[in-house]
């Protein structure tokens, strides 16, 4: 067992994967981690497998495409204590993330990168991601009280165990409001640190549909509002 999985949710990024683990590689020396880096492919038509394997990441294939979808299957073929999960576009700092290493080390459950209060590059995130992503966030934290500011970031850390045992089961983009609502639920302590978002080095577009997932999102955050009792899965007396 290692103490940490960094987490890769791939779909054909053989472009982009190599800038990713060997700056998740000076990560783990840098801080003097018991890491581990683990690809969950998509089924990637590419040659994303291979790039991985041979630059020394671990794969774990996840046929049912989604970005949810790889997630969780990360999460569950992860050998770590505690799980880094980030984008491989290259757009988040993988580098800087001694901040959310220090609030593991607290004892939070789940530590949340905010690129509002860390920086977004130019062209980094077009301006309807930012209202969006803003709108959300808020409208999520008045009926959740949650202390996240920056609901759909992708650079997280938390309790493999923990985010395990809570049932997360969202295959699409938005597994990233599920994550914290329903941690949120269920009593998981979290808290937010600054990260920067990068441009990302895709020479292609994103996965990302604006108006469509940000529907899904905010369809999510509504349904589990409602129905609040129905996703709280742990006994707070354990």
């Amino acid at each position: 067992m290692v103490d940490f999985t960094f987490i890769l949710p791939c779909l054909n990024e053989e472009k982009t994967l190599p800038f990713c683990i060997d700056e998740i590689k000076k990560a783990i020396e840098h801080n003097k981690l018991n890491a581990e880096i683990l690809v969950s492919d998509n089924d990637s038509e590419d040659k994303s497998r291979e790039v991985a394997e041979s630059l020394g990441a671990r794969v774990c294939i996840c046929k049912n495409r989604g970005y949810g979808n790889a997630l969780i299957n990360g999460t569950k073929n992860a050998y770590g204590k505690y799980c880094v999960m980030g984008d491989c576009d290259g757009s988040y700092d993988f580098y800087n993330i001694s901040q959310f290493i220090e609030k593991l080390n607290e004892g939070y459950d789940m530590v949340v990168g905010n690129r509002y209060a860390g920086g977004i590059q130019d062209k980094a995130m077009p301006l309807s991601h930012r209202i969006g992503v803003k709108f959300l966030s808020g409208y999520a934290n008045f009926l959740f009280h949650t202390p996240v500011k920056d609901f759909h970031c992708g650079l997280r850390m938390y309790n493999t165990e923990k985010l395990k045992s809570i049932d997360l089961q969202c295959p699409g983009m938005e597994y990233a409001s599920e994550m914290i609502i329903k941690a949120k639920i269920n009593n998981l302590s979290m808290c937010e640190v600054p990260t920067v978002l990068r441009k990302d080095l895709r020479d292609r577009k994103p996965h990302l549909k604006t108006i469509r997932d940000g529907f899904r999102h905010l369809f999510l955050i509504t349904k589990m509002f409602i129905h609040k009792k129905k996703y709280k899965v742990l006994d707070d007396k354990k």
